[in-house]
Parts: C-alpha cells; structure tokens; sequence
C-alpha cells in the first residue's frame, strides 16, 4: 500500500483539533468564573478562546473541509465581538458559548470520519450566537463602496501621540485620532526587537485565512509598526483576483519570546514565506513605533513615509519559523560595550506524537523484560551465588535499572484525566437541558494522570454515572428552593491519587439516596424478600442490581433499569470497586477506586496450601502474626482478630479459595491486614510470606471470565503462573469459615 504523507498531515490535524478544542473549553471555563466573581477579569482569556477557533479554521480550509470552515468563522466573528469589547455576555450567553463549542468538536469529529453536511441544529446555534450581536449580526463582513481610482497604502503603522499629549486622545502628525485605548500607557522600548515578513501565497487565501488577523495578532504581542510592501502589485489590467501580490514587514519591540511570534503561524507556515529575524534597531527609532492597531484602524501614509530605521540594522541570522523551539541568538546593539554573555532562554518543551500501538508494544517489551530479570535473578538464587558476588551485584543493578525503564514507559502512557472530565461536562449541559433542571460542573484534580487504557474506558461509566446524578440526583429548581438550597445543582467531578490507585469520584447535591423508597422498588421487583433485613449500605448497592431504577416513567435519559449495573461491570472490568456514600437531603457521592495502570503492580508474594499468589501492595497496611490470645470467636464458624484496639475479621485464604479446609488453629499464623474503599479492614490468613515484587499484569477475562477475588495473573521468575488476588471483591464475596461447626467456641469480648 503506497504512502499517503497528505493522510498523516490530516491525522497530526485533527489531533491538534482535540488540543485546540480542549484550549477552547479551558477559556470558556474561565470566562464563566469570571462572571461568577471566583477570579479576576483577563482579557487574555477571551483571546485564547478566539485563537482557538482561528486555528481550527485556519487548519480545515487547508483540506477543504468547507461546513467546518464556515461554522468556525461565523463563531470566530462572534468571538472576535467580544474580543473587542462590542459584546457584553451574561450566563444565557455563556450557555450558547460552551453550546457552540459542543458543535463545534461535532463537526470536527464528522470531518475526521469523512462524513459530509453539518450537525443536526448546526445553524440553528450559529443563529443563536448571532443574536447576542444584534443589529451588527445582520451587518454584511464587507462593506460595498463605490470605487474611485487613487493612491491606496495597506501599512497598518500609527502615529505616535504628540510629545506629552494623551495617548487616547491625541493627534498625530496627520491629524487622525490616536486608536489605543482610553488611559492605557504604553511601555517604553525595552526588551527584544524582532522583524517579521510575510509573504502569503495563494493558497493562504484559498483556505480561508485572512493576513488581517495574523498581523494583528503580532501586534498584541507587543509595540508593533506594520509595513505593506506593493512593489509586486501589477497593473490593474494584469490584476489576478486570486493571487497574492501584498507582502508585509512587522517591526516588533517588547518582552516577547520568539516561540510566541511562531505561535501566531502555527497554521499558516506550508502556505506563506515567514521569517523572523531579530534586529538591533536604535532605541530612537523604536520609540516612533505605535501601539498595537485596533480593529478596523484607518489606513496609514503611504509606504515612502514608514521608517525604515529597523531594516537597515543588522540583522541577526534568519531562523526558519519551523524551529520555533530554538533560543534566539542575542544580537549585540553597535553602541554597547562587550558584555559577559547571558544565560541562553530555556527552550520550550518538545513534543513528539506517537501511535499507541508502539507503545503497547514498548509496554509488552517491558513487561518481557521484568519477567526475564526475575528468571534471572531466580536462577542465580538458586545456582547458590554469593549475595554480593559481582553476579548478584550486576542483578541488583540490572533490576533498579529494569525499574526505572518500566517507570519511564508507564509515565509515557499516563494521561491527565482533564479531556474525560471535559467530556462529561457536556454530558451535563445536555443532560441538565433535557430534563429542565439547572446544573453546574466543577472538576477538581484534573491533571491526575491514568493510563490512557484506563482513561478510554472509563468514559461510558462515567457518562452512565453523570446523567443519573442529573435526572435522579439532583432535585428541580423550585424543589431546592423550597428546601433552602440555591436553583442551581451541583455536581462535583474529582480525581485524585490513593494508596498507589487512583480515586475518581462523582457526587452532587441533592436529595441523597430515599432507601425507604428503594427498598419498596426492590421488593416489587422481586429483587430481594420483603422480610429481608438490610443495613443502609446493603439497600444502596441495590441501585447496582440488574433491572433496578427509581424513575417513574421513561425518559431520554432513564428509566429502563440499565445503567448502574453497567457501570458496575465495567469498572470491574478495570480491576476498580465502585462505592455509594449518601445523607438524605444533602447529596450522593459515588467513589470509583481503580489501578494505575493495567500493565504492571508491586504486589507481596505469599503462598497458601503450597500455591503462590500476589497481593497488590497498595492493598496491605501492615503484617501480623497470630497469637492465642487476639483471635476471638464470632458465631458457629468465624472469627476475628484483635489489633490495635479493634476487631478485624480473619479470613483464611486457603479456605476462601478452596485449596483447603479451614485450619484447626491459627496460633502462630500470618495475617496480612488490608484496607477496603469504604474504610474497613480486613485480616487475611497467609501459610509464608515470600518476597515483595513488581509483577506484569496478565488478564484473565477473555479466556476463563470474572472470577469472583481474582484480579489477573502473572508469571515469576522460576516460569510459574501465579494469581493476583482482588483483595476488596474476595472479601465482599467471601464465606469468611475459619473453623468447623463442632469446634469449641471462644467468644469475642
């Protein structure tokens, strides 16, 4: 199959579509705090929304996806109202914004799976978003004028204000009115001065860019003269109405970093000559240059008029656009003395896109390879090898160093969670939408980074999990102000790193959970006896039972018993435990305790009835051993221990896992005590303890199912397979038998 280069080009595209589409949901965010008063105004904010649409626009005309080009531009427009200050938004039109963006990763998202048209409702947003701008919605993007032959500049360079006048209110030497805005001073020349050309070709214009946003996005960099070379203008009967015949010369001075010129390129560099150089241009001749134009500025003199002082400086050596991550050589200005040299500018952090494939394959290898050191390491144990004989020192080094390969290949597969948590947030507002109730979103620990495996699957029980907080969690407007509560509900998204997992939690602030309620469905439902005597935790894990659901009639969004039973399996499906905590009247939390990763753990490795298992680490708190006098009867045929002022509950592993029978004594024996997501403990009966290592995580679904208190498998360093035991799901399933029926008792107390 041949190589299609212009295949990868569009791939890279849409994947920095996701990037961009996340910076756009960034900037929204922070645009609707602003307007709820939690942080202070910042222009920049809106800027980067704009930028964002810009550059997808920017990038999907280079492919010719037309309905993407046209939605994004009319949203940029509206963007560029508020950009500029014409448009004042309040929580209706933050609610269009954060709409509009949804459409707008929808009609990505078509034109990466090759469909054509528009979303459905497409339009119709894009009429909604209009509106905010009134009368100027209707206004036509060009104004028809008569024409009349005469001398035209395109320079964009302002005067500068009259000596000591008032930049927002002076004149310059024509007599136009200074453009800056009211009361703003501007800084003194200092910093680095740079000379940017750009020269478009045809096809900048074919996709859909315009050299008017470009330039003035460079001067909102800094202190900006914009200079338009026509020397290639023809006349006007050899005039082409598609071709580019305009260059431009940008003389920048400020604080302003090289990679923030290349920035404003990033879509616009495979069809436009760009070069950045940086100059050394008198000090006096950089105080003539005018502030950065607004919108729509007045054309400038003619081109004989410009300065030309910071052309004919020498100019540093010219730095291709492409390496934008480069620090800038420093250009020595003529008059100065020598100087010790600065510290070079610490370069920006490069990135390189990867297919996953290769680092699955990369983690498969690892995972190989911590297999083979632990042969290795089993054979030199039991060749008999001194422990510190060079073979053994070469081992323990070859091993610290397999651990560090293995930890650097795993952070290469961790993501943050913020894209999943972006996600839902859209589940939210059109969940909230359909069923008329007010909601807001707020995520906490979005940077806590899972592997992306674990990421990807975690979506369809996280939406599951959303949706019902919304339509059954949170009561209605009117229901939450009677009760004292403010309209609008919330719902609490979080993350956060535990014991070696991590914990993703979903909880609101509604009604809490009716148990009463839930135990009448469940008894109409044949689900459980109507004499049954369940505890509250008991009644709230009958929301995860097959068939179960608290609507009164089916909606949209539930009402057909499925859902919760689904979440449940699949975040079994991850190795994960999913618990409910509620308090009627004040809200629902949801936890989801789940691996770091599904490739490798540190686990202790003990074994029971001549069996060899693994038990996670980040499950253990601490070893005991067993003594007379802290085991305690507990009924006919269980017990507990006691530790640490508190009784635990003894299970015995072998037992549990039909190996054996339970012991007749456990005197002298070793407990392993582990802690489960709801806070309890557990005490679990091990024959030997044999070492602590890291393991590689095999599954065992496919082949033999879920398997109730096995989490997976994996193979040591002698060959063997050894299971890794789920300490959480064995005890919720386990019969908990330490002795037989006719054994003396000893009761607990």
């Amino acid at each position: 199959m041949a190589h299609d280069p212009m295949a990868e080009i569009r791939a890279s595209f849409f994947v920095e579509c996701e990037e961009l589409l996340e910076s756009l949901q960034d900037a929204l965010s922070a645009m609707a705090n602003q307007l709820e008063g939690e942080s202070a105004r910042d222009g920049e904010t809106v800027n980067m929304a704009f930028r964002a649409v810009h550059s997808i626009k920017g990038g999907a005309g280079a492919f010719g996806l037309t309905a993407l080009v046209a939605f994004a531009h009319r949203f940029e427009t509206v963007m560029d109202e508020l950009r500029c200050g014409r448009l004042v938004i309040d929580h209706e039109a933050m609610k269009l914004f954060f709409q509009a963006a949804d459409m707008l990763a929808d009609h990505v998202r078509l034109a990466r799976d090759d469909a054509t048209g528009a979303p459905a409702g497409s339009e119709e947003m894009l009429l909604a978003i209009e509106a905010l701008m009134g009368e100027r919605a209707a206004e036509p993007e060009a104004e028809e004028v008569e024409f009349a032959p005469m001398g035209l500049t395109l320079d964009l360079e302002l005067d500068p204000p009259a000596p000591g006048g008032d930049p927002s209110g002076g004149t310059g030497p024509a007599g136009r009115n200074w453009p800056g805005p009211a009361g703003h001073n501007w800084p003194s020349p200092a910093g680095h001065n740079w000379t940017v050309s750009l020269r478009p070709t045809d096809a900048l214009y074919a996709c859909g860019n315009e050299p008017f946003h470009l330039l003035r996005a460079l001067a909102e960099l800094g202190r900006a003269s914009v200079t338009c070379d026509v020397s290639d203008l023809p006349d006007l009967d050899g005039l082409m109405p598609e071709s580019s015949y305009l260059h431009w010369i940008v003389h920048l001075t400020g604080e302003i970093d090289e990679s923030d010129i290349c920035g404003v390129f990033d879509f616009v560099d495979d069809v436009a000559d760009i070069t950045v150089t940086e100059t050394v241009a008198a000090a006096e001749a950089l105080s003539d240059v005018a502030p950065p134009p607004e919108p729509m500025a007045q054309a400038a003199p003619t081109p004989a008029a410009a300065p030309a002082a910071p052309m004919a400086t020498d100019p540093a050596p010219v730095i291709d656009l492409t390496a934008a991550a480069a620090p800038a050589q420093p250009a020595a200005h003529p008059a100065a003395q020598p100087a010790a040299p600065a510290a070079p500018a610490e370069a920006a952090a490069a990135t390189v896109r990867v297919d996953l494939h290769r680092i699955d394959r990369l983690v498969n290898l690892v995972g190989e390879l911590v297999i083979n050191q632990a042969m290795l390491a089993q054979s030199a144990a039991e060749a008999g090898l001194p422990p510190h004989s060079a073979v053994m020192n070469g081992l323990e080094a070859f091993m610290m160093l397999t651990r560090d390969i293995q930890d650097s290949v795993m952070m290469i597969r961790a993501q943050p969670v913020k894209p999943l948590f972006q996600r839902m947030a859209r589940i939210v507002r059109e969940a909230s939408a359909a069923v008329g109730k007010e909601v807001r979103l707020r995520s906490e620990g979005e940077g806590t980074e899972v592997d992306k495996t674990v990421i990807e699957r975690l979506a369809d029980p996280l939406t599951h999990m959303i949706r019902n907080a919304v339509d059954h969690g949170l009561e209605t407007p009117e229901t939450r102000r009677a009760a004292g509560k403010p309209g609008e509900g919330t719902i609490t998204l979080s993350a956060q790193h535990r014991s070696g997992r991590v914990v993703i939690e979903v909880a609101d602030d509604g009604a809490g959970i009716d148990r009463p309620r839930v135990r009448d469905i469940a008894i109409r439902k044949g689900l459980i006896a109507p004499d049954a005597a369940l505890s509250d935790a008991e009644i709230d894990t009958l929301l995860f039972l097959p068939g179960f659901s608290t609507a009164s009639q089916i909606s949209a969004l539930s009402g057909r018993g499925v859902g919760m039973d689904v979440v449940k399996q699949a975040i079994g499906g991850l190795g994960g435990r999913i618990a409910i905590t509620s308090e009627r009247g004040f809200g629902t939390r949801f936890s989801i305790s789940l691996p770091l990763t599904l490739a490798v753990l540190d686990g202790m490795v003990v074994r029971v009835a001549g069996e060899t298992l693994v038990i996670p680490l980040s499950s253990i708190v601490e070893t005991a051993a067993l003594s007379a006098e802290s085991i305690r009867s507990l009924g006919p045929e269980t017990s507990v221990v006691h530790i640490r002022g508190s009784f635990v509950p003894l299970f015995d592993l072998g037992a549990e896992l039909g190996y054996r029978g339970p012991r007749a004594s456990y005197e002298g024996g070793i407990v392993l005590l582990t802690a489960q997501e709801d806070g309890s403990r557990a005490a679990l009966v091990v024959d030997d303890i044999l070492e602590q290592r890291q393991v590689v995580i095999k599954g065992l679904q496919h082949s033999y199912g879920d398997i109730p208190g096995i989490a997976a498998a994996t193979i040591l360093g002698d060959g063997r397979i050894a299971l890794i035991l789920d300490p959480g799901d064995l005890v919720e399933s386990a019969t908990g038998r330490t002795r037989s029926a006719d054994t003396p008792l000893a009761l607990a107390g």
